[in-house]
């Protein structure tokens, strides 16, 4: 292994081999990307995830995909906002497999990124209705994951518990739930 070191160090390039163009941003193209991991073991088919996709997004100006191999596609688009739309309507299923999702540069190696956390709405059920508020429900769902946002109050369309968007790992397997105890009650 030293000898292969010591080799590779003698190579240089000759003064023609040298860079005589920079690619600078301003040379770059104005497009917006999403890579996506698609936690799955089938072979994807760019075509079907773009029919998929198409309807849902509704991209102004559509998109493009291109498949990465080893279950990475990376989505090109010719708008921001498209993009913001797409995360904040997070999370994505494909063929009923989670699709993780994450802004890409267009520069780093997508194998290389952290797929790992995804935004879910957890419900919280169960909470005794003097201590039904965004405080408690959220503190409830730190135990789960990052929280991100929460609903405001507690409203009729859900009834007798609270919504909290919180970032959940997952890598790691779900609680089936979790216990509460109040301090009058032990």
């Amino acid at each position: 292994m030293e000898d292969l070191t010591r080799q590779w160090t003698g190579l240089s390039l000759s003064n023609r081999e040298e860079p005589k163009f920079r690619l600078n941003n301003d040379l770059a193209t104005p497009e917006f990307f999403l890579a996506a991991k698609f936690f799955t073991k089938r072979a994807l088919n760019p075509d079907a995830i773009a029919a998929t996709f198409k309807p849902l997004w509704r991209a102004k100006n559509g998109f493009k995909i291109k498949n990465l191999g080893n279950h990475f596609v990376l989505f090109t688009f010719d708008n921001k906002n498209t993009i913001e739309n797409i995360l904040a309507n997070e999370p994505w299923s494909f063929d009923k497999h989670l699709v993780g999702l994450q802004r890409y540069d267009g520069v780093s190696v997508v194998e290389n990124m952290s797929f790992n956390l995804t935004p879910f709405w957890v419900q919280v059920h169960g909470i005794p209705v003097r201590f039904m508020n965004k405080a408690v429900a959220e503190g409830i769902c730190e135990t789960v994951g990052q929280v991100c946002c929460s609903t405001k109050t507690p409203t009729e369309e859900y009834g007798s518990f609270m919504r909290v968007r919180v970032l959940v790992d997952v890598s790691q397997p779900l609680c089936r739930g979790r216990r509460l105890r109040t301090v009058d009650r032990q």
